[in-house]
This record gives C-alpha cells, sequence and structure tokens, in this order.
C-alpha cells in the first residue's frame, strides 16, 4: 500500500490529467477550431513528457506524436479525433483518464518499479472469465462446452482488480463462456473501481439498450465483439443468426456513442474474408474503431485443427493487418494481430509479462490458450500467482524465440511449453476434456515445423532494431546478449514503442 503522500501525489496528478480532459471534451462539444483541439492534444503530450522525466525510454516516440497532433490532417490524429467526436463525452473522459494516465502512465511507471523489485512479471492487463456459461456452440471452442457450473462469484473478481490496482494493473478484459450473463455484477464491479477500464469479448446477443444506458453512465466499460467476416463464414461457426445479433449490438453501442471493437478468430475457412479491404472499411462505417485477431488454437477435446490457417494465408494475414495500418489509406480501424505482431511487443506477452488468464474456476492460467494452473485466486494473491513456478517460468523463457514471428510456447515452440509444464508440475485446467501438454503440444508439432523456414526467411529479409525498454528477467536485462534478437522495423502506421510497456 502507498504511503499518504503518494496518495495525495496520484490525486493532484490524476486532477491535473482531468482538467486537460475535460478542457479537451468541452472543445468537442462546442466543435470549436480543429488546431485548438490540436493544442489540447500537446499539452497532454508535454504532460506525459513531464510525467516521466528521466525515466522516459521512449522519447523519441513521444517527441514524434507530440509532432503528429501539430498536423489536424495527419491520418492518425483525424483518427483521433473521429472516435472523440462520436463517443458519448463520460465515455471518451473515462476512457481518456483511466487508460491514458491511470494505465499508461502511472499505471507503466508501477508496473517498471513492481517488476524490479519482485524480480517477476507484472501485467499491464488482467484478463478473467466471471463465468463459463456461454448460449453459443462455437465450432472448435472449447468454452462452448463447459456448461454453467463455474463462475467466480463477485468477491473474486474485486479481488483480481483490488490486488492488480496495488501493483499498478488498471486495465481488465473479460471473456468466458459469455461475460454479459453477469453483467449486474460487473456493472458493480466497475462502479466500484471507477478507475479502472473494463473491456468485455461479448457474441453480442445479450447487448440491449439497458446495458448501453448503464455502460454510458458509467464510462468505463466497452466490449469486443465476436465477429467472423460475412454471415455465411460468421454463422456456419458461430450459428444461425449471429451475426444478425452482432449487427444489432453495433448500431446499439454506436448509437449510445459507446466505442467498441471486434474480436477476430481467423481459420482456414474464413481468414479470406475477415482480411478482405471491404470486411474493414464495413466494420469501420459500423463503428468499431480497433480490431483483436486471433489465430485458432487447437485447444481441448472439442479443438478442430484442421480450421489452423495455412501457411501461405498466414504470410498474407502480416501483410494485409499492417497494410490497413499504413498511412496510404483512410480506413478507420485499427487491427492488431496478437501472432504476428510479437515483434512490437518484444514476442510473448503472456505469462504475466504483460498480461495473464483467470478462468472461472479461479485457477491462473499463464494464457487464455495455455490451460494450466499452479495457484488460484481463491488461495493466492495476484503477487503470488505471478511468483509461482509456473509463471517464473515464463518470465525466465521469454522471449521464447529470437523471430517474433514465432512468439507462441505452444503454437511455435511446443517443446518448451512441454518442457514448463514439466518442470513446474503444473496441472491442465481444462474443464471440457483433460488434456496433457504432450496432447496439446502434439496438435501443434506440425504446424511449427511447417511455419518455421517461412518465418525465418520473412524475419531475414526485413530491416531491424532494438527497442528502448524490453520486461524481461532481470538476468537477460543484465545481459542483453541473452535476449539479444532482431526487432523488426516493418511498416505500421504508428510509431508502437510508444504503447509497449
Amino acid at each position: 500500500m502507498g504511503s499518504v503522500k503518494d496518495s495525495i501525489s496520484h490525486a493532484a496528478e490524476r486532477k491535473t490529467f482531468e482538467v486537460l480532459v475535460n478542457r479537451l471534451i468541452k472543445k468537442i462539444s462546442k466543435k470549436e477550431d480543429i488546431n485548438e483541439r490540436s493544442e489540447v492534444y500537446i499539452k497532454i503530450a508535454d504532460s506525459t513528457v513531464k510525467f516521466w522525466g528521466k525515466e522516459a525510454t521512449n522519447m523519441d516516440s513521444l517527441n514524434k506524436v507530440r509532432e503528429a497532433f501539430k498536423n489536424p490532417d495527419n491520418r492518425w490524429v483525424k483518427f483521433l479525433n473521429q472516435i472523440i467526436d462520436e463517443t458519448d463525452p463520460n465515455c471518451a473522459k473515462t476512457l481518456l483518464v483511466n487508460l491514458g494516465y491511470e494505465g499508461f502512465l502511472r499505471g507503466t511507471k508501477m508496473i517498471r518499479e513492481n517488476r524490479k523489485i519482485y524480480n517477476c512479471n507484472i501485467p499491464w492487463l488482467i484478463l478473467f472469465d466471471p463465468t463459463d456459461a456461454c448460449n453459443l456452440h462455437c465450432t472448435g471452442c472449447w468454452s462452448g462446452t463447459y456448461g454453467h457450473k463455474n463462475n467466480l462469484s463477485f468477491e473474486d473478481m474485486d479481488k483480481i482488480v483490488s490486488q492488480g490496482k496495488e501493483l499498478g494493473t488498471h486495465l481488465y478484459l473479460m471473456t468466458g463462456g459469455e461475460p454479459t450473463v453477469r453483467m449486474k455484477d460487473i456493472f458493480k464491479l466497475a462502479e466500484k473501481h471507477n478507475d479502472c477500464y473494463f473491456a468485455l469479448f461479448s457474441n453480442s446477443t445479450l447487448i440491449n439498450e439497458e446495458v448501453c444506458k448503464e455502460v454510458v453512465r458509467l464510462g468505463n466499460i466497452t466490449f469486443l465483439l465476436s465477429i467472423e467476416g460475412s454471415e455465411e463464414t460468421n454463422d456456419e461457426r458461430r450459428g444461425k443468426g449471429h451475426y444478425e445479433a452482432a449487427m444489432k449490438a453495433m448500431d446499439l453501442l454506436k448509437k449510445y456513442g459507446i466505442i467498441f471493437g471486434t474480436s477476430i478468430c481467423y481459420t482456414r475457412n474464413n481468414i479470406e474474408a475477415v482480411t478482405d479491404e471491404k470486411f474493414f472499411r464495413f466494420l469501420a462505417d459500423k463503428g468499431a474503431r480497433f480490431g483483436f485477431y486471433f489465430h485458432y488454437m487447437p485447444i481441448g477435446g472439442n479443438a478442430a485443427p484442421e480450421l489452423m490457417p495455412t501457411m501461405e494465408q498466414r504470410k498474407q494475414i502480416i501483410d494485409k493487418i499492417r497494410w490497413v495500418r499504413t498511412g496510404d489509406n483512410d480506413i478507420g480501424f485499427f487491427p492488431m494481430d496478437f501472432q504476428n505482431d510479437g515483434e512490437f511487443v518484444g514476442g510473448c506477452i503472456a505469462g504475466g509479462r504483460n498480461y495473464f488468464h483467470i478462468n472461472a474456476q479461479g485457477d491462473a492460467e499463464p494464457c487464455v490458450f495455455i490451460h494450466f494452473s499452479d495457484t488460484n485466486i481463491k488461495t493466492h494473491s495476484i503477487l503470488e500467482m505471478l511468483q509461482s513456478p509456473l509463471f517464473k517460468a515464463y518470465h525466465e523463457g521469454q522471449p521464447f524465440n529470437r523471430n517474433m514471428l514465432r512468439p507462441c510456447p505452444m503454437l511455435e515452440n511446443p517443446d518448451l511449453l512441454r518442457e514448463m509444464i514439466k518442470k513446474t508440475g503444473a496441472h491442465g485446467t481444462n474443464a471440457e476434456c483433460e488434456e496433457t501438454a504432450e496432447q496439446l503440444c502434439a496438435k501443434c508439432e506440425n504446424y511449427a515445423k511447417e511455419w518455421a523456414p517461412i518465418a525465418d526467411e520473412i524475419w531475414a529479409n526485413q530491416t531491424h532494431k532494438f527497442r528502448p525498454y524490453e520486461n524481461y528477467s532481470l538476468e537477460k536485462r543484465e545481459n542483453p546478449e541473452l535476449a539479444a534478437f532482431e526487432h523488426v522495423d516493418a511498416p505500421t502506421g504508428l510509431d508502437l514503442d510508444n504503447l509497449h510497456v
């Protein structure tokens, strides 16, 4: 716990940031000259520089952002203005203060300090499952077969957020199951922790007018809606009628000025549909401003390994996602591909390096796709989870590959996951169908061998640079050659060094 002096300083800093944000929102509501709005952006950037002071490791990136704000015709400045213009004022203010100040500024600073103090991974976000219950049964998904017996109590969820905040974590994502099944408790949690930001991965079916009104009142909740291309490709996997429900939810969120994104699992069957330019533009027109793209993972007895993308498809998605983020198009949508964007976050972010997962049984899993654990929220604190043998194995092993196009210890480096599970004695947590690390990794073996030479060729033909801050183990920080890898300087449209924590 911080001292009274720290609390006063924190309150003063937050108030200063709120004043700037309120000024920005006021100018937006009056539709004042766009150049005056840019002045406020620059003041916010200056406050960021002042906040970090001598500790700043990304001054070049901050200065680039500051210069970009001077140009109202800059693609990403226009994109930011669009988001703020169309977002409900309370939602916009809360996003900027809770995610901007508490998360990116103060939170990042606390997290970096705590990584040194505890010599373990400290995450920037925590993902947890309020429930296993789900009203859909999507092909190849483990969750739809779990049933409704496992749920985190409100006290469990409150413990996760309360202890996470003490370490500096202010962003909480929820999946399941379908998290909106627990909307009453989620509203209660968001209201209690009104200095945090919450994002729900949702199938859209339970989002209605009442939910939207409460989200606007609270201001610190957003949604990531599952959608997989056209109505045909979407409903083929998620069931007839899901596409229509997703469209209705998007229309409601746009109507109420709630910023939202998408969650897209790309498979061999839908990858062309979800990376088509028309689809990107369609999502932007519907009001989605960002999207998470997830490579299909063959997990559990319900897995369908045949849905894993081909090598050619994976090569193509790298180029397609990055093209949307470059400056030569006007698509108002920012996609992120967790399997192929490892180079921008230093590889695997799991095991608490930037995030970890707590399932509906309370088990701490290093990743939402790695169903093994050696601690539980009902018996352990968040810090104890991060210091457990399994999470320390992640901490000591990252990065798992010097090629950031092969970041995962399961999908691209299955021998490493086998080794960590064996070494730590972690138990399986898959409630649908218990599977050993050997069974899981066997499904990835051929894929990893086939992708390795292709990924290595792509990597070798790109230019590289080193990142100013990498949150690896203390040993690797003090001996950079132990963790040295070439960093791709590929076009992204944004300097993402500034977002790395």
